[in-house]
């Protein structure tokens, strides 16, 4: 069986095809720019690496420009579009509508759009992908796979701000947290890895990228995560200011004229390490400068990796205990002065590393961290989200759970 893999941007569409006899991609890329000048699609497919330039005004055009690069004679690696058995399409937000990833139908749509308010930098670009597949594959099964789902297990004194109680009662505002997908694949991943029962470990797992979150995950289930009711809550990122004193806002809207809008985009977009360091929001540029001197490029990292460490702690208590730390995605699979900077003062708890082989690691490759006698395990493990992507849609088309 073969499952097309759809992550939709607001101006951006990210797919892979994956056949689930190997769980393989078996061909992915991206279409970029759409509804812009100069939009192209790169991609990998039969004979390697490609680069196509074509308008695409809109994402149903990309969409059948995936579909042609697929089945063509050049890059193509199916014969038709008979030969996708589904899709699965990232969404971003389930709100409490759905604990798991569900097959769409136009009620399941309704219900998305309905929550579009939830996370409006995310949900109306999973619903146009949703949308343009369901025009050009009307009969292809579709299945929703929900960044929240995963961590949907959290119990209410975890989920719960300390604002009227009316506020969830009727907005449903409350915690929600995000990259389940990632934080589900990672768990599970080094669980086998350390040829361990999920069911009797207590795991950190740290999805470290331009986005980033933490989860505690106890015997295989979320209880607590950084992320809230937005993506904005919780660690540093690469442009998000993660977890402030809401009165900041405020503040800035009287100190510097700025309207509520305004500063959402200011704390979204131009925040993080970017804010900081005044370099980028990439940890490979802040890193550089760092090395030459730069005393805000050093501070974004040192602020940064304070952030991740005091979550570990936290999650730590949270769970009574914990066994094992994962780190996982961009900056976590790898920048090993990252790494070092966080796990470097968490030896009471047990976290003891190679440093070693911590500088020195294969990329893209399950790796055990962990020096002889420590009591935490410290593992790298790259993530797969549109795996478990893939992995929601078979089950819920051979009508598994």
């Amino acid at each position: 069986m073969k499952i097309l893999v759809v992550n939709a941007g607001s101006s951006s569409l990210k797919y892979q095809l994956i056949d689930m006899k190997t769980e393989t991609a078996i061909a992915k890329g991206g279409c970029e720019r759409i509804g812009l000048k100069h939009s192209f699609l790169k991609g990998t497919g039969k004979n390697g690496s490609f680069e196509l330039k074509r308008d695409m005004p809109d994402h149903t055009v990309a969409v059948k420009l995936v579909l042609e690069t697929l089945t063509d004679k050049i890059h193509g690696v199916i014969r038709s579009m008979k030969d996708i058995d589904a899709v699965g399409h990232r969404v971003v937000h389930s709100a409490e509508d759905f604990d798991c990833s569900v097959l769409i139908d136009n009620e399941v749509l309704a219900v998305c759009e309905n929550n579009a308010g939830l996370a409006p930098l995310h949900m109306p670009s999973n619903i146009m992908g949703i949308r343009a597949c369901r025009e050009v594959m009307p009969n292809t099964p579709m299945a929703a796979v929900f960044d929240t789902a995963f961590h949907s297990t959290m119990p209410p004194n975890a989920f719960m701000y300390a604002i009227p109680y009316e506020a969830y009662t009727e907005w449903k505002i409350r915690k929600y947290g995000f990259h389940g997908t990632s934080h589900k694949f990672v768990s599970g991943a080094a669980a086998k890895f350390l040829k361990k029962d999920i069911t009797t470990l207590k795991m950190v797992t740290c999805h470290l990228g331009n986005g980033a979150s933490i989860a505690a995950v106890k015997n295989g289930k979320c209880v607590d995560t950084s992320m809230g009711l937005t993506p904005l809550e919780g660690l540093v990122m690469g442009t998000r200011s993660g977890d402030i004193d809401p009165s900041v806002i405020e503040y800035l809207m009287k100190k510097a004229g700025m309207s509520a809008p305004q500063v959402l985009e200011y704390l979204n977009k131009k925040s993080g390490v970017l804010g900081i360091s005044g370099v980028s929001s990439d940890f490979r540029d802040i890193i550089s400068e760092a090395e030459k001197g730069n005393s805000r490029a050093r501070l974004a990292i040192e602020v940064f990796c304070y952030r991740v460490r005091k979550y570990i702690g936290s999650y730590a208590a949270a769970m009574g205990g914990l066994d094992v730390i994962v780190f996982t995605a961009g900056v976590g699979e790898n920048c090993p002065s990252v790494r070092a900077q966080i796990l470097d003062g968490l030896e009471f708890l047990g976290v003891n590393y190679d440093k070693e082989l911590n500088n020195n690691i294969e990329s893209g490759k399950n790796i055990n961290l962990t020096s002889k006698g420590a009591k935490v395990k410290t593992l790298i493990i790259p993530t797969n989200e549109e795996l478990v992507i893939a992995r929601e849609t078979l089950a819920l088309v051979l009508g598994g759970p």
